[in-house]
């Protein structure tokens, strides 16, 4: 690796591992006397609960105990916190929505927890479940979130009136309204941002051990996260009110993430529970559907927006509204998603002289929702790439031009926007003619003509997307030389099949000039570091690397010292270099040298005698100092079949600014991923609710539509290299990147090819009936000539 440097398509080193089956999940894990738990869910979206008689169940065989939340109270347990103290326009704190392991007085969703069951196998826990008798007094419910602030509406909670739990702003209001009083026109339009359910490949799971000897009560804790110390922390501080050192966090191999497992769930508590109260480990595996109605969801946003433009077409003012779905409870990020994150790219890559934005989070009888892929960006980005497409045919000009002319230019950088952000780099005139090139945009009215002729709608539709990272604003690494020869990397983030292996690795080889087969990474344990930031907010590549450059200094550092000792020169006199891929010390002028790996295992058997060693073992902590903007523009191409409402993709490219990757082929791979979930919200996925019983109706796979192959085309990646000035590495967060820019780029596309039918917006998703309605009431429009 380290022969070619950084910034190579090296292929994943985790990969073998995973395909062959070698891979290590939270469910694959099972330790002795291991019991199972099952949970009983709320079959109704709002009721009482009048009682709950557990006996029956209690008296099954094989069944260890049947919980709730009087046992939960009992010993003290406190609720699951949402960690965003936002408040609201007018100065007041958000509402609140008390939320617990199990709900105890009154349900609030399909899905909410009424019971524990744990019992000496899966079968027999589920058995009980179906044996605790509830008797539920049903009240009315709301889960549609354009109607739910409405008069009259069912209430969620009575601290919440209208169902709102926060009124928040953001931007210069006074400025924003002065500018659009002068403007020579204001382009208007309501988008939808569909609910979806996130769907890992791997669902959720947790075990739980408690040991009374260690520390005078210990929990430990395997389950599938995104950060193990976040979770640590909730279920200490919040929940069981110990000291975070009673609890040791381990998360294995993780499927899938997207946002959804960061988050602390009533399930940890519940096996963590269970576990002390009956002295053996308890495990609990969530069933697909069982997903549907637990984890997170996401999205679910209906925003009103409104472009200010002078006589120009220049941007002058951008102003929204937003309601944003909170479902029953506060989640742990959940009211930060659509204000604080959102907001902060609402400016894009425009000039705009003004932002104001108004967010209301809104309560319903629904799952909670939260960060999801991109967590308020994609929403953001899909309303300014929708109104502006919807200016340029308002107006008449080109809607590349009408873009061109509003971005900021390269020479403007650093650019501090009007939501106040500073953007260190970028150069978007320049990624924008890359994409349009690569996308033969010029060529598309031949493609067009010859689409009529087959009596299909063909459209082309662009999306500019800005990214904006972020996450914990620090992050730690520790360098180990272990004794099997191995040098282990332990950090602070968790991969959930991103790559994090292969690029910790290529950066540790070139640095410290040791071979990537002999790099071990060692993540997702709480006690083998202080903290760690988790991952999140497209942080982990630029933030865990910064720690991993700031360690490996203080390796070479020791190493010097070491080196100086075993060399019998001068600390002075050594130079260290990493170059061909060995990393050797070596005396200045002279051929007298060792290699890192040798020197380390010097130092350790020196140890090991009980003699006086300088180990190279070190761990720092990085402070991130700035975020990152990654950025880049869509392109899609798609086909109409008027008849039936069928599109289809028939050509997709993307160019990204990531600043310097430090593996493209990675890099490529996250965003062809983030494509196929942002393609999937445009064109199929919708968690739907019954109006009236509140029910999911999507709640398995055979009602809710994944992309799958035939759905999406090749997808071409270009990598355009603008360093971040912010981070020695010059990169930019690419895991969300995929997923913002995909659905504005889709639906523009899809409405330019619907256009001369006389439709000019359809909300996600696009499917074929959405679609044939769209033209139907449009009245068909006339067909074009070939």
């Amino acid at each position: 690796m380290a022969k070619f440097g950084l910034s190579q398509p090296v292929r994943r080193i985790e990969d073998p591992r995973l395909l062959l089956g070698r891979g290590r999940y939270t469910d694959d894990i099972a330790l002795p006397g291991q019991a199972h738990g099952v949970v009983l869910r709320s079959p109704h979206a709002h009721a009482r609960i009048l009682r709950i008689d557990t006996a029956a169940a209690a008296a099954l065989p094989g069944v260890l105990g049947v919980f709730t939340a009087k046992d939960l109270r009992a010993e003290g347990l406190g609720e699951l916190p949402c960690a965003i103290p936002l408040r609201n326009a007018d100065g007041t704190p958000r509402a609140d929505t008390p939320h617990y392991a199990l709900a105890e007085d009154r349900v609030r969703y399909v899905g909410d927890p009424v019971a524990f069951v744990v019992a000496e196998t899966a079968k027999a826990a589920r058995d009980a479940a179906e044996a605790v008798e509830v008797d539920y007094e049903v009240l009315p419910s709301v889960t549609d979130l354009a109607t739910a602030t409405e008069p009259g509406q069912p209430q969620v909670w009575d601290a919440a009136r209208n169902n709102v739990c926060f009124d928040w702003e953001a931007g210069d209001r006074a400025k924003a309204d002065a500018l659009f009083a002068q403007a020579a026109h204001v382009t208007r339009l309501r988008v939808v941002n569909n609910r979806v359910v996130v769907a890992s490949m791997e669902a959720r799971a947790a075990l739980a051990l408690y040991d009374e000897q260690d520390r005078g009560g210990r929990f430990t804790l395997y389950a599938n996260t995104q950060g193990s110390w976040l979770v640590r922390g909730l279920l200490a501080n919040a929940v069981f009110r110990l000291p975070e050192d009673r609890f040791h966090v381990i998360t294995p191999d993780v499927g899938g993430g997207f946002g959804m497992k960061l988050f602390l769930y009533p399930e940890h508590v519940l096996v963590c529970f269970a576990a002390r109260r009956l002295r053996r480990p308890v495990k609990w595996t969530s069933e697909r559907t069982e997903a549907f109605l637990a984890d997170t969801h996401g999205r679910d946003n209906v925003t009103e927006g409104e472009l200010a433009l002078d006589k120009d077409g220049r941007f002058l003012a951008l102003r929204t509204r937003n309601l944003a779905n909170m479902g029953a409870y506060l989640s742990t990020f959940a009211p930060f998603i659509p204000t604080g994150a959102g907001t902060k790219v609402l400016a894009s890559v425009y000039g705009f002289q003004a932002v104001h934005a108004r967010v209301i989070g809104v309560l319903t009888n629904t799952v909670p929702v939260d960060a999801y892929r991109g967590a308020g960006r994609p929403e953001s980005n899909y309303l300014v790439e929708r109104l502006i497409d919807t200016a340029a045919r308002e107006l008449g000009i080109d809607r590349v031009e009408l873009r061109r002319r509003n971005m900021v230019p390269p020479d403007a950088m650093p650019f501090v926007t009007a939501m106040g952000q500073r953007y260190d780099s970028g150069d978007f005139p320049r990624v924008l003619d890359a994409a349009l090139a690569k996308a033969d945009w010029a060529g598309f009215p031949a493609r067009r003509a010859e689409a009529a002729r087959r009596g299909r709608r063909r459209g082309i539709g662009l999306a500019y997307y800005l990214e904006a990272t972020g996450g914990d604003p620090t992050e730690r690494a520790a360098v180990r030389f272990a004794a099997d020869g191995m040098v282990e990397v332990v950090v602070g983030t968790q991969s959930t099949g991103q790559g994090h292996e292969t690029a910790y690795a290529m950066l540790t080889s070139h640095e410290l000039g040791i071979p990537m087969e002999k790099i071990r990474i060692v993540q997702g344990d709480s006690d083998s570091l202080p903290s760690g930031g988790g991952t999140g907010g497209a942080r982990s590549l630029y933030s865990e690397g910064q720690a991993i450059l700031v360690t490996a200094a203080a390796v070479v550092e020791k190493g010097k010292r070491a080196a100086s000792e075993h060399l019998e020169a001068a600390v002075a006199d050594i130079e260290f270099s990493a170059a061909g891929g060995v990393g050797r010390f070596a005396v200045a002028g002279t051929d007298r040298a060792v290699d890192i790996l040798t020197l380390a295992r010097i130092q350790r058997e020196k140890a090991a005698r009980g003699e006086a060693a300088t180990q190279l073992d070190a761990a720092e902590q990085a402070q991130i100092q700035a975020h990152t903007f990654p950025n880049g523009c869509h392109v899609a191409e798609v086909e109409v079949d008027p008849d039936t409402g069928r599109v289809e993709i028939v050509r997709y490219v993307v160019a990204d600014d990531f600043g310097h990757p430090l593996n493209p082929l990675i890099a490529r791979g996250q965003v062809h991923g983030g494509v196929a979930q942002g393609v999937g919200q445009a064109m199929l996925e919708r968690a739907a609710y019954d109006p009236d019983s509140g029910q999911l109706l999507s709640a398995s796979f055979m009602d809710y539509a994944l992309p799958r192959a035939d759905d999406l085309p090749d997808i071409q990646v270009d990598l355009l290299e603008i360093p971040c000035e912010t981070n020695p590495l010059g990169v930019k967060g690419a895991g969300e990147a995929g997923a913002v820019g995909s659905p504005p780029a889709f639906v523009n596309a899809l409405v330019d090819a619907l256009a001369e039918d006389g439709v000019r917006h359809l909300d996600m998703p696009a499917t074929p009936e959405a679609v044939w309605r769209a033209l139907a009431a449009a009245g068909g429009g006339a067909r074009r000539a070939a």
